[in-house]
């Protein structure tokens, strides 16, 4: 066919713009001028003329922190001459044996030759003749695509369905984890769902490869604005920065194992001492003493892996101080990954800690029942235990249910009814995972049995999972007879329960405020419920009790308790000029909490915005980014985040103004540059668009959005061929971005070759299948010219 361009209909000339900063699997996407930006959270904020003139004080510069740099740190081998029993007894670990480079012994997957087949691929893990371990990825008429394994990722060894996955190093320098993951417990194939189709899923020729939520490989190694991570949880040290001369990532790490400096800190102070001779006599022995931790400290040394986490600031490395860098309560403002009584209500990890008797009351950290360097169970004196369900875990604590066992378990000694962590600490399938692949975990938060409240909730009770063959009424009665009335729950939980039957936000709020028991994850997942009932109603409509506990709670010692409660005052009373008192007066008040509140309150606000922007209250987000502006006026990500919302407004005059005033903060901003693009684009201005996006592949020429979007700018101002060849590169960098696939399908379509257009648009459809535009532009595309035949 000639490559002569013709005249299309309407829809097929049409394109699709693409902006920004990519996600799961898209670039921030622009179809029609509205800007599509993920987000999270909840509520409504304005400020009267009456509460504005209140300011709010400057922040103070960053506490100092640790001066922890990546060479500080030598490596377990480094341990292993002065403490040889400690590093065998890790060496053995499942910490030890976490992951690392493939080779026959670390890989569980059989690497045969064998292909998984999926509906519309095939994907063959094989070893070359060199020892490499491969994926190679074959779809009818495309080229095969070949990915080398360079790192694995656990080795099946959990008790409730161990998996494995794999890395492959890609061009930009980035770690992506590659979907093609190994349940070592059902020895199958599976990927990880697309949200649309949720769930792991084993790979068979029911699922189309695009079903798979980490195709194409999108998700790193590492933590990074950039990119979808996996924090540094799975590996040791783990930095990834972008090196603005090299122009690419740099990604490093000791191991992909779980080290000693993990858990202990940089060693090379600690080395230096111990060879100069003069260790025995220095009180500081240049590490952290962990025998000397509170149980929140100790805690927050599991919880850099094992927690799911907010991440408010880069560059955590251990040894650094945790709160600093991430927080640990506030996930739980999305309402998605607890109860409210603090077990996983969808995928998370061992934090239900933080809700259980035994820390709320107690003094319980991991270490009690985990030997921290073995892996292997424990009792509060250190001595071990044959295995996870060895009461002694729990009768050295609670002696009197031992005396005898069945008075309390009412089951026979020997029997599995009659074990503690049978009935308290149940293994649970993570909801999100699904059914098809084992995936358990146990219940951390240490319950008691609760059969038809669990039922209420779709927890699969304790008791269930041994007697099958009766309702939940019949074993609550039976529960019931045995015990008495069960244990109440804590009042702040209990609280948020009794909440959720008033339809009135004002006396729902009074209910979960007015617990005033100890229990910061109830707490905050209080005040995230007070937050989300009040989206849309008159804020202004708490009593003067419910402003007075919010206020009491804006001073608690936990960060995130503390960052909440101001954080709500401002939503929903920062038009009160007393209440602005109170906030510009706390602020002032902070010290050395000053960062670590403002990050948390800023995001807080940040995330508001973000959930009003996906509902379409612009106004709402705007006061939103607004308020977090005055926190942190030096914060470039809140300009960009005004920005964005003055884009999904259409307001793209003050649009360039925010991020301008983004980019004069922090001038190498990719992602901000795309959106500055667009903006100017859509404001007619070409020249300036394309200058943007020029700009924004200088500084990183691997980020396809800015490619995507400089082959909408040509494709605007007539200049069809260089917008193929710029679409094509976004494609290549990141081929999951359906709307550069339908915009190529476009620019294809108006140089003749239809053929290959109706190709680029069916390869979006496949990331994107019910976009009704790029329906329209299909139809539009092989509907025939007179004289000419249809494209199938």
């Amino acid at each position: 066919m000639s490559r002569k361009r013709r005249r299309l209909p309407a829809e097929a000339q049409s394109t699709l713009p693409v902006a920004g900063r990519p996600t799961r699997r898209r670039a921030l996407l622009a179809i029609g001028g509205v800007v599509l930006v993920a987000g999270i959270v909840i509520g409504r904020v304005g400020y009267t003329r009456a509460g504005r003139h209140i300011a709010f004080p400057s922040p103070r510069p960053p506490q100092a922190e640790p001066a922890v740099t990546y060479q500080d740190f030598v490596g377990a081998e480094a341990c292993a001459s002065c403490h040889p029993s400690q590093y065998a007894s890790w060496k053995g670990s499942t910490h030890g044996n976490a992951g690392g480079p493939p080779n026959a012994e670390r890989v569980r997957g059989p690497f045969n030759g064998r292909p998984m087949r999926f509906r519309d691929a095939t994907v063959t893990p094989s070893i070359t003749a060199g020892g490499a371990f491969i994926f190679t990825v074959a779809q009818q008429n495309r080229p095969a695509v070949v990915f080398r394994v360079d790192a694995v990722v656990g080795g099946g060894y959990m008790a409730g369905g161990g998996t494995q996955a794999a890395f492959s190093r890609f061009p930009d320098g980035t770690l992506r984890f590659l979907p093609f993951d190994y349940s070592q417990a059902q020895h199958v194939w599976f990927c990880q769902g697309r949200p649309s189709n949720r769930g792991w899923v084993p790979i068979t020729p029911a699922i189309a490869l695009a079903d798979c939520d980490a195709w194409p490989p999108t998700r790193i190694l590492g933590s990074s604005e950039r990119f979808q991570t996996c924090q540094q949880c799975h590996g040791s040290q783990i930095t990834v920065g972008f090196d603005s001369i090299a122009r690419r990532y740099d990604t490093r790490f000791t191991t992909l194992a779980i080290n000693c400096e993990s858990c202990h800190g940089p060693g090379r102070a600690h080395v230096e001492l111990a060879h100069s001779g003069k260790i025995a006599a220095s009180a500081d022995i240049g590490l952290r003493d962990l025998t000397t931790l509170t149980k929140d400290q100790s805690l927050e040394v599991c919880f850099q892996c094992h927690a799911v986490k907010t991440a408010l600031e880069p560059g955590y490395l251990p040894g650094k101080r945790l709160q600093e860098h991430f927080a640990l309560k506030l996930p739980s403002l999305l309402d998605t990954i607890y109860f409210v009584d603090g077990r996983t209500r969808v995928f998370a990890y061992q934090e239900g800690h933080l809700s259980s008797d035994c820390y709320l009351n107690g003094s319980m950290t991991c270490v009690d029942c985990h030997d921290p360097h073995t892996q292997r169970y424990r009792d509060i004196d250190n001595t071990p235990l044959l295995g996870r369900v060895d009461d002694r875990q729990c009768v050295d604590c609670h002696a009197s249910k031992a005396e005898p066992l069945e008075r309390h378990t009412r089951h026979r000694p020997a029997s599995p009814g009659s074990r503690c962590v049978s009935c308290h600490m149940p293994y649970l399938q993570e909801s999100s995972v699904g059914r098809q692949i084992h995936y358990a975990r146990s219940d951390h938060t240490i319950a008691i049995p609760r059969p038809a409240y669990d039922t209420r909730l779709g927890v699969e009770n304790a008791c269930q999972q041994c007697h099958r063959d009766r309702t939940a009424q019949q074993l609550e009665t039976q529960v019931t007879a045995w015990y008495g009335a069960l244990k109440p729950h804590p009042a702040p939980v209990a609280a948020m329960l009794a909440a959720d039957s008033q339809s009135d936000p004002a006396a729902a709020a009074r209910t979960i405020l007015s617990a005033t028991d100890r229990h910061p994850m109830a707490e905050v997942a209080g005040l995230g419920k007070v937050i989300r009932r009040h989206t849309g109603t008159d804020l202004m409509g708490l009593d003067e009790e419910t402003i007075d506990r919010l206020e009491h709670l804006a001073k608690d010692s936990d960060l995130d308790v503390q960052a909440l409660a101001l954080a709500t005052l401002h939503l929903v009373r920062g038009s009160d000029p007393g209440v602005r008192r109170f906030l510009a007066g706390e602020l002032r008040a902070l010290g050395s909490r000053d960062g670590a509140i403002r990050d948390r309150w800023a995001w807080i606000l940040r995330v508001r915005g973000d959930a009003s922007l996906a509902a379409g209250d612009y106004e709402s987000a705007l006061a939103a980014y607004r308020s977090a502006q005055e926190l942190k006026p030096g914060d470039p990500a809140v300009w960009r985040s005004l920005g964005v919302g003055y884009l999904r407004q259409r307001d793209y005059t003050k649009a360039v103004d925010q991020f301008k005033r983004s980019l004069a903060l922090r001038p190498r901003q990719p992602q901000v540059l795309v959106e500055l693009g667009f903006a100017l684009m859509q404001r007619g201005a070409l020249d300036s668009a394309t200058a943007a996006y020029r700009q924004a592949i200088d500084i990183d020429p691997w980020e396809p959005g800015a490619y995507a979007n400089l082959g909408v700018a040509y494709l605007r101002g007539g200049a069809v061929q260089p917008a193929v060849e710029a679409l094509r590169r976004a494609i290549e960098l990141n081929p999951g971005l359906a709307d550069a696939h339908f915009a190529l399908g476009s620019a294809l379509a108006q140089l003749g070759d239809r053929t290959e257009a109706v190709t680029a648009i069916e390869r979006g459809l496949e990331f994107d299948p019910r976009n009704a535009a790029a329906h329209r532009l299909l139809d539009a595309v092989r509907r025939p010219f007179p004289g000419s035949k249809p494209v199938p």
